[in-house]
């Protein structure tokens, strides 16, 4: 068999991955490289580089196997990325790789691939929970926007269940929260949940609050090149300034929107919280907050409280999801 190749495209990073069966018949990765997303005019010229690189190291052997995990909805044989003007095209990956299948999946749909090996996987745990291992797993996450997948078990192989639940509707908890979500409908009346549990979302949250009379942090985070991160890390730094009340925000909202989704799915197989902010926040995500959040269910709260809760802290998830798709091991896209 030739060489596995997976992709984990998204709106700020692109990452590639060819991969090898070793002996026992387990996926190893051979050469990995991640890029700047936004350096590449499509996503062809981002695979030039990638194979020239590879060439260079050494690898030569054919394709056999493809899955690309991209950031957006895959419509057919296409995706259009959601945050860059790239469109991937399963038929033009089929002219580059004749003797390969080809597969393009969300990209949360290979996260969920990715959770299915958790003995692989650094998990620092929220709550132990009672886990069923046969039973529904959801995965989610905040990052340049907010993702969200389930396996279903079906027979003897996994089904994994892709959407765009970033898209539902922001659900507030709180005083606090309902004057946020009255504060960004007043710019624009459909407020998700992506609007708030994602990097720009932080950066929203802090604006919100300094409007209702927090204090500013000096210097200004929003001046930053990445307003989102250093929020995070004067928020983490000093967890009683207006940063520290962004994060505790951000962490109550995403607490109560996971347990919502493990409710959906009645997710005995675990709870699983990827992308790429979660792990950066570990301490605020462990402080209270999100928990507290996850069991608030009025009657349903001593069923939200069995589940198990994970921060993967994996970043390449996503990644080896699409190489665990790519040798189709058990598993199967809804």
């Amino acid at each position: 068999m030739g060489l596995l190749l997976g992709g984990d495209i998204g709106g700020t990073k692109t990452l590639l991955a060819l991969a090898a069966l070793d002996d026992a018949g387990r996926i190893r990765p051979v050469f990995e490289r991640s890029y700047a997303s936004r350096e590449f005019e499509r996503f062809g010229l981002a695979l030039d580089r990638f194979f020239a690189e590879a060439r260079d190291a050494g690898h030569t052997d054919v394709v056999a196997a493809t899955c690309i995990g991209v950031a957006g909805p895959v419509r057919g044989h296409k995706v259009q990325v959601t945050y860059l003007p790239w469109i991937i095209d399963a038929h033009d990956l089929q002219r580059r790789f004749p003797r390969a299948e080809v597969q393009l999946v969300n990209d949360f749909a290979a996260a969920a691939a990715g959770v299915l090996d958790t003995d692989a996987l650094e998990l620092v745990p929220l709550q132990p929970g009672s886990v069923d291992p046969g039973a529904s797993r959801v995965v989610l996450g905040a990052g340049t926007g907010l993702g969200v997948a389930a396996l279903c078990r079906a027979a003897n192989h996994w089904r994994i269940l892709a959407g765009e639940g970033g898209h539902m509707g922001f659900a507030p908890v709180d005083e606090w929260q309902a004057r946020l979500r009255g504060w960004l409908a007043a710019r624009e009346p459909r407020v998700t949940a992506e609007r708030v549990l994602c990097g720009k979302g932080i950066a929203e949250i802090y604006r919100f609050l300094c409007r209702e009379g927090a204090p500013p942090a000096t210097p200004n985070p929003l001046d930053a090149p990445d307003p989102a991160a250093a929020i995070a890390a004067l928020g983490l730094a000093e967890p009683d300034s207006t940063c520290g009340r962004v994060l505790a925000m951000f962490c109550t909202a995403y607490g109560a929107f996971a347990g919502d989704l493990a409710l959906l799915f009645d997710a005995r197989g675990g709870v699983f919280i990827a992308g790429g902010i979660a792990a950066k926040i570990l301490p605020a995500m462990q402080a209270g907050g999100f928990m507290a959040a996850f069991h608030d269910k009025g009657v349903h709260n001593r069923l939200a409280g069995n589940y198990p809760v994970n921060v993967v802290m994996e970043p390449r998830l996503g990644l080896l999801g699409t190489l665990q798709l790519a040798g189709r091991r058990g598993l199967a896209e809804a």
